[in-house]
């Protein structure tokens, strides 16, 4: 019967490598994910950024972390102090303030562009079919194990309990066989249950990129509509004084 628990164990062992040897390389996974951000970050940036990109990537650059990826909060911070110290023009905002807010604003929608580009571009979307082929074919392997195992135990038990059927260690070990069985059947539903809970995961993360994809366009449309009405009183606020110095010029004339 050290057989049948020999056996067992090894089963028990190789249910486990696929998933050891094919899943879970998270940090190389998150390499190539901030790897297509900053190259996002870099294709993008002359066109968002144009008349800013070298002080926008100075700022990226120095909010970059430990992950290679740039820390929204410190990038931003960091290019608002310094468009507010060392001011450009911009034909449409002369209030510095308002203006390094302004940029400071795009270049946070920019990285949220870039992680969503690196989940849900073409690279991203690789790497989640791969994810999820590996997946599957380890559950294929997990079920062509089991039932190998389970055809296994069955000959080693009839065969024992055909030349030893009246020995009583045998239907202890027996027992004990189908048990050592059945844990092998619960870690293959445990797993199925495992790559279930990846597929959601992967479904829910691809819901929170789309909400955060509307997020930034609605910031957008909110941040050009502010800047119209800004550029809209500004050429309100000039037409009303060159009627009013108008006026005033004629009165000076009557008089």
């Amino acid at each position: 019967m050290r057989k049948v628990t020999v056996l067992t164990l090894g089963f028990s062992c190789l249910l486990v490598l696929p998933a050891m040897g094919q899943l879970g390389n998270a940090w190389t996974e998150f390499q190539f994910y901030s790897v297509d951000m900053q190259n996002y970050l870099l294709n993008n940036l002359s066109e968002s950024l144009s008349s800013l990109e070298i002080r926008s990537q100075n700022a990226l650059n120095n909010s970059t972390g430990e992950l290679n990826i740039p820390n929204p909060v410190e990038a931003g911070k960091s290019f608002r102090q310094d468009i507010f110290f060392n001011p450009t023009t911009d034909k449409f905002e002369n209030n510095p303030v308002i203006h390094s807010q302004a940029i400071s604003d795009e270049l946070n929608r920019l990285i949220t562009r870039a992680s969503v580009e690196s989940i849900m571009g073409e690279n991203g979307q690789l790497r989640l079919k791969s994810k999820l082929e590996t997946t599957e074919n380890s559950l294929d392997s997990i079920e062509a194990l089991t039932e190998s195992s389970d055809n296994i135990f069955r000959s080693i038990l009839n065969f024992v309990e055909t030349f030893a059927p009246q020995n009583p260690l045998v239907a202890i070990e027996s027992e004990k066989g189908n048990l050592q069985l059945q844990a092998i059947k619960i870690q293959q539903e445990q797993a199925k249950i495992m790559a279930e809970t990846l597929g959601q995961s992967i479904q829910t993360n691809q819901s929170l990129q789309y909400s955060n994809l509307n997020l930034v366009n609605i910031s957008q449309q909110m941040s050009e509509i502010n800047r119209s009405r800004r550029v809209d009183a500004a050429t309100e606020t000039a037409r009303l004084i060159r009627t009013t110095s108008q006026v005033d010029l004629f009165s000076r004339e009557e008089n």
